[in-house]
């Protein structure tokens, strides 16, 4: 238990996606909180496929860090050195915390995610390649998982007319530990979309044109089929943030860059340093994941903190998944509901997207 009868214990998250926004304000209470990010938004990724689609979207998925948190503080500002409890910023700044969480997320092709830490550019960016794909007749979506799923079907439920291609070296949608009958519901609906599926072969080269750009489109699979389109999307290649580590915490990075944690989500096994969410190799890179693993650190920070409670052991977050087919169409499977179809799919997710709900989370 740590002596907080003069000041609180001070903590420090780096990174404002959905684990570190979660761990920030849980602890925000007890706890002398920063939380530190390159941007001065969270931007709310699950629904970056309907902004793509419908731009007014864009005024609901990014949310202000600055109006998170009541009693802490947030900084606009990026580490480019860790080690141990000791961070240094870019600006020069350097925090020693009693905790420090690393929660700098993952890296992935736009406009999935944005790769610039400015809103105003991604918004901008996002208006463009929504242009792009209005004036395109054929779009190859290539990568057949969660989110090339999605955003075919965003394509499909607004721009009916357009010609759509999904191509995967995967012999089936949606790899993963999934029930076959979720992927058999996903295919029957993308066949119904008239969405056509290339798997099974690779592409024997991506194309030279940069992704969510007009260009002229030509690939060829390994199986010989060729597929042309007037603009394409790269729905694959998850690269975690972690360039900045240094010391003991860059040697607890695998061979992907993940952070290798310890049952209690501990960095490396170094004592008050954890590591959270797309970073950790603790689980799956998903939302349930990140919001299971800050709730756990959150309370395990808490009960150190208080003296209250036991420390808690991480569980992996069973198989779950909802993959929206447009706002009315998509299957998902989720613990203890089983595998479900659309009505369900967009009650939950497909129509709304979360956004009122993490809105709601923004109110300090």
């Amino acid at each position: 238990m740590i002596d907080n009868s003069e000041t609180r214990p001070s903590v420090v998250v780096l990174g404002g996606g959905y684990a570190g926004f979660k761990l920030a304000k849980a602890l925000d209470d007890i706890a002398d909180v920063t939380l530190v990010d390159p941007s001065d938004t969270f931007m709310h990724n699950a629904a970056s496929w309907r902004t793509l689609v419908e731009p007014d979207w864009l005024d609901r998925i990014f949310l202000p860090l600055d109006r998170l948190l009541t009693h802490g503080r947030f900084v606009r500002d990026q580490a480019v050195a860790v080690d141990g409890r000791q961070v240094t910023l870019a600006s020069g700044g350097r925090l020693e915390p009693d905790y420090l969480v690393l929660a700098t997320g993952s890296a992935y092709p736009f406009p999935a995610k944005s790769d610039v830490p400015d809103a105003e550019k991604t918004r901008a960016r996002i208006r463009e390649a929504h242009e792009a794909l209005r004036g395109a007749e054929r779009v190859l979506v290539v990568g057949a998982g969660p989110a090339g799923l999605e955003l075919a079907g965003e394509i499909k439920a607004f721009f009916p007319a357009k010609r759509v291609t999904i191509a995967d070296v995967a012999p089936d949608v949606l790899p993963g530990p999934f029930e076959q009958e979720l992927r058999d519901e996903l295919r029957a609906q993308l066949d119904q979309l008239g969405i056509e599926l290339k798997l099974g072969s690779p592409l024997t080269e991506l194309p030279a044109a940069a992704p969510a750009t007009p260009a002229s489109i030509a690939v060829t699979t390994q199986a010989g089929d060729k597929l042309t389109a007037d603009i394409w999307f790269r729905c694959f290649g998850v690269v975690p943030r972690t360039g900045y580590l240094t010391g003991a915490l860059a040697g607890a990075r695998n061979g992907r860059g993940y952070v290798r944690v310890d049952k209690f989500l501990r960095a490396g096994g170094l004592d008050r340093v954890y590591a959270i969410g797309d970073i950790a190799d603790a689980d799956r890179d998903t939302v349930g994941s990140a919001n299971a693993q800050a709730d756990l650190v959150a309370g395990n920070i808490r009960s150190e903190i208080t003296g209250a409670g036991e420390q808690a052991a991480y569980q992996q977050v069973p198989p779950m998944v909802i993959v929206p087919l447009g706002p009315e169409g998509g299957a998902g499977q989720l613990p203890g509901q089983g595998v479900f179809g659309a009505e369900t799919a967009a009650g939950i997710k497909g129509r709304e997207l979360f956004v009122d709900v993490y809105a709601g989370m923004f109110d300090a």
